[in-house]
């Protein structure tokens, strides 16, 4: 098994005042091209943005995009006419495909939303684009992996075009599960969103990461209450 550790304060950061975001991966201004992607991994950000605020109207393509809230309202609008608001316990999927124009804002003028915004490559080029999102919160497993992702429509939280698995885990202190991983060659990058794990000798505090590949199953443990999120991807890069 092969690992590598991204400990949360070595992300790359910038306060705007409106945003204050840490990218996991190169991203905007922050540049290391040790941190270009873990497989198709390309771009986890956490953010959070003041209230009244947000990104305002712009483009993507050739992207699979996630959202998926931590605190708070994120207010969703896009060329395809689309708009929507999610709140945690949801989850937003975009497909920019032949390329959208799309804005996210803060829905209330008061309270701060946080949200992770993760880009996968997606394994086919020039899709028609699309939007959805749905409630995960209903279909919560405590202590055990809750799957909220794959590469299929109708077989557990939504889809997107990769052969790509998401999965949250909502553990009690103690709690220790095999994971096995989804596809021969993928890898799974394990993001410590709140509490803290333990996978092997390696620990992980809040908002750690860890890549891990060459293997087909690994144990996480919960050393305190925890929420994590694991994202089982392919770790060979479309070209």
């Amino acid at each position: 098994m092969k690992t590598i550790y991204h400990k949360a304060n070595t992300r790359g950061h910038a306060n705007h005042g409106w945003l204050n975001t840490y990218h996991t991966f190169s991203f905007a201004n922050y540049y290391n091209p040790k941190r270009m992607n873990f497989g198709v991994l390309r771009v986890l950000n956490d953010d959070t943005v003041m209230g009244g605020e947000g990104f305002d109207t712009h483009p993507h393509r050739d992207m699979e995009i996630v959202s998926i809230p931590l605190e708070g309202a994120l207010r969703h609008g896009d060329s395809m006419g689309n708009e929507g608001v999610i709140r945690k316990g949801e989850i937003q999927v975009m497909s920019a495909g032949t390329g959208v124009l799309h804005s996210e804002k803060n829905d209330s003028p008061t309270e701060a939303v946080k949200f992770l915004q993760i880009w996968i490559f997606p394994q086919e080029l020039k899709v028609k684009p699309r939007y959805a999102q749905i409630t995960i919160a209903d279909n919560t497993k405590p202590n055990d992996f809750q799957q909220i992702l794959s590469p299929y429509n109708n077989d557990g939280g939504l889809w997107i075009h990769q052969d790509a698995w998401f999965f949250l885990a909502d553990f009690e202190k103690g709690t220790a599960k095999e994971y096995r991983v989804k596809k021969e060659g993928n890898g799974v990058y394990v993001f410590v969103i709140k509490g803290e794990a333990k996978i092997g000798n390696q620990i992980l505090g809040e908002r750690d990461g860890l890549g891990i590949s060459d293997t087909d199953k690994f144990t996480l443990e919960a050393s305190t209450d925890s929420e994590i999120l694991l994202m089982d991807i392919p770790m060979a890069v479309p070209e």
